[in-house]
């Protein structure tokens, strides 16, 4: 039988072929981090290779998603749909190996790594919603929800902020099923960190409220059993922090920068597989090595084990495992749709001019009791943001069934984890905090998108209507990231209707992240024609417009609209021949078919001016050469909303002008 060592092995075997064959790559992290992966994978992790997907399985984040080879090893080794030709395509175009682990290549993979920290943060949010799940579903005798998550992180996770927001957080809510092993080999690609990174870590993760365990042998195994056992009893997260030597095995590399971001090299390959004792080719395991890694007998034991207690919890609870099943598929209620839409009627009935923030409050007061699975959370700034609604309940650690996260000031923390809450499934999480300080989460947000998660952010205080706090916090160019990112549908309502639709469609996309981009000040309500859910929900549609071909275009989102239409009203008088095109979403109108475009924005009329309080850019591409753009070319000042917008230009008089210029020309 082969021993625990020679299994191992195997690990670091496959990770410095694959790397060696693509000429690029991470071998020392998963040759450093071997030993404990046989440990927790072999002795430990609950999964079923035949059913990557199964509700109960133990979550598993390689956050150092550079060490991927440790990863593509492991799910190969015990049994998931990725062939050793999968692993020599290591690097390559299309393969199921790409550099970084990808969510949606491999099977086994839990979410994207590579952005450093992030991995963590998705493990927080997955260990929350574990958490959650377990509190609204799990009943006396009935453990349907019992898992644990279990990461893998280096050096480079733990001095990204991002560590810092999540950990903290996660020691606050006793998220005790998360078990964290930091690989503290003390190197990084520039070499030896001590240079640069001389922090107490063990201290500062149990000022965090964390049990850490220190000083763990990352090459014994029965440390590695003993930590992990005294790990899973905890009733606060645990850090197992083991010391590792990086590129274990390699005579001359191990231990040096050498071994971590590129190819050990034929020679010292050579070198190794002797130094390991390994007699084996590239690529070659043995089939007794095979047999000791296959977990696929243990899960389907582990499963079929669930599938009897989930049986019996049907029969003693046939309505919430139901609702289980439901929500773990990413199923809406069947009543959604149908609902959410009337709301929208009723929404346009009143007719209301209010903030959008506000509309999209109302909207939460009116969707929020028909999603359970709905998880509210802000960073901070509940009060101007408006995510809380009558149905709160906050998660805390004492009792996780609630429905709203309380985040605190960790924008980039709240969107990471709202990614791994989604991944988890069960849940649909929403978060919010200023369109500004959208910047400190950019890289969450993109992905989320990356990984076409259903993550929804709510971003208020849009323009720089939000007046006397000045540029710091008055947004310009940030719209037109979150429109150039793919996968994103970027929202920008004009009022209570746009509202509704934007977040009706938040809700119902399955394939993606919804930003919605909410006003501070009142917006005027705009009456439309009797399709007004349904043109909405094309992105870009015709707000008010002239029976024939128009001779100007005026294209405007959010708080703008209604300068549109005072223009058009003026200029209708006038007797021109105007149309309004309210623009809520850029990304749904790119998807449309040509009628539509053609419909909305006629390509013989050249004559068109956009209008929003962001950068002006963005919007050449919809006004053309011969249009114009009233938009944001510099930052914003500090003064009260109506000042700022007659000051950048967003008037009446101004739109009339630029709009007499271009019906002259």
């Amino acid at each position: 039988m082969p021993s625990r060592r020679e299994r191992a092995n195997a690990i670091r075997a496959l990770s410095m072929d694959a790397v060696q064959k693509a000429n690029s790559g991470h071998p020392g992290a998963p040759m450093g981090m071997a030993d404990i992966a046989e440990v927790l994978w072999c002795d430990y992790l609950k999964h079923n290779p035949s059913d990557p997907q199964w509700a109960d399985r133990d979550r598993f984040v390689l956050s150092n998603g550079h060490g991927s080879m440790l990863i593509y090893s492991l799910l190969h080794l015990t049994g998931y749909d990725l062939s050793i030709d999968d692993l020599k395509s290591f690097r390559q175009l299309h393969s199921k190996t790409p550099g970084h682990p990808e969510l949606g290549y491999a099977p086994g993979v839990e979410t994207t790594t590579g952005p450093l920290g992030q991995g963590i943060a998705n493990a927080v949010g997955m260990a929350v919603a574990e958490k959650i799940m377990a509190a609204q579903f799990n009943r006396d005798g009935h453990s349907i929800v019992d898992h644990f998550t279990y990461v893998f992180l280096g050096d480079g996770c733990m001095m990204e902020g991002l560590s810092h927001e999540v950990c903290s957080l996660a020691g606050t809510l006793g998220l005790n099923k998360l078990i964290a092993f930091y690989d503290d080999n003390g190197i990084s690609i520039d070499g030896e960190v001590h240079g640069w990174f001389t922090d107490d870590t063990p201290k500062r993760f149990e000022a965090y409220g964390w049990q850490v365990i220190r000083n763990v042998d990352g090459h014994d195994a029965e440390e590695i059993k003993m930590a992990l056992e005294t790990a899973r009893k905890s009733d606060q997260p645990t850090l197992i922090c083991c010391k590792t030597v990086i590129g274990f095995g390699s005579p001359n590399k191990q231990g040096k920068e050498e071994s971590h971001g590129s190819a050990l090299g034929e020679e010292e390959i050579a070198l190794t597989r002797a130094a390991l004792n390994w007699s084996h080719g590239p690529f070659e395991i043995p089939a007794d090595i095979y047999a000791e890694w296959d977990a696929r007998p243990a899960g389907a034991q582990a499963q079929d084990q669930w599938n009897v207690r989930f049986a019996a919890y049907a029969e003693a609870y046939p309505e919430l495992a139901a609702e289980f099943k439901r929500r773990m598929a990413g199923e809406l209620p069947a009543d959604f749709s149908e609902k959410a839409s009337a709301f929208i009627r009723e929404v346009a009935g009143k007719g209301e001019t209010i903030a959008s923030r506000k509309a999209s409050q109302n909207c939460l007061n009116a969707f929020g009791p028909l999603l359970p699975e709905l998880l509210g959370g802000s960073a901070d700034l509940a009060g101007s943001n408006l995510t809380l609604w009558k149905g709160v309940k906050p998660v805390v650690a004492e009792d996780a069934s609630g429905n709203y996260m309380y985040y605190g000031v960790r924008e980039f923390g709240m969107s990471a984890m709202m990614n791994g809450i989604a991944l988890h499934g069960g849940l649909i999480p929403y978060g919010a905090t200023f369109l500004m300080f959208m910047e400190y989460a950019r890289n969450a947000v993109r992905m989320s998108a990356l990984m076409r998660q259903r993550v929804i952010y709510v971003f208020t205080h849009d323009s720089i209507g939000l007046g006397e706090d000045g540029p710091t916090h008055q947004p310009v160019e940030q719209l037109a990231s979150l429109r150039m990112t793919p996968n994103l549908d970027t929202w920008r309502p004009a009022d209570t209707v746009e509202s509704a639709v934007a977040w009706k469609h938040a809700v119902e996309r399955k394939d993606g992240p919804s930003a919605l981009i909410f006003s501070r000040q009142n917006l005027p309500y705009h009456i439309r024609d009797n399709e007004t859910e349904a043109a909405i929900a094309r992105g870009g549609y015709i707000l008010k417009g002239c029976a024939g071909e128009p001779e100007l275009i005026l294209i405007a989102t959010g708080s703008e609209v209604g300068l549109a239409v005072q223009a058009y009203d003026k200029l209708t008088a006038e007797g021109r021949q105007v149309r309004v095109v309210s623009m809520p979403c850029t990304s749904l109108f790119e998807v449309q078919d040509a009628a539509w475009k053609q419909h909305v924005l006629p390509l013989e009329v050249s004559a068109r001016i956009a209008i929003e309080a962001a950068h002006a850019d963005y919007w050449y591409k919809y006004v053309g050469l011969e249009g114009r753009v009233i938009g944001m070319t510099t930052y914003g000042e500090s003064a009260p909303a109506a000042q700022l917008f007659e000051h950048f230009g967003f008037t009446l008089d101004n739109i009339l002008a630029v709009a007499d210029e271009l019906l002259e020309d």
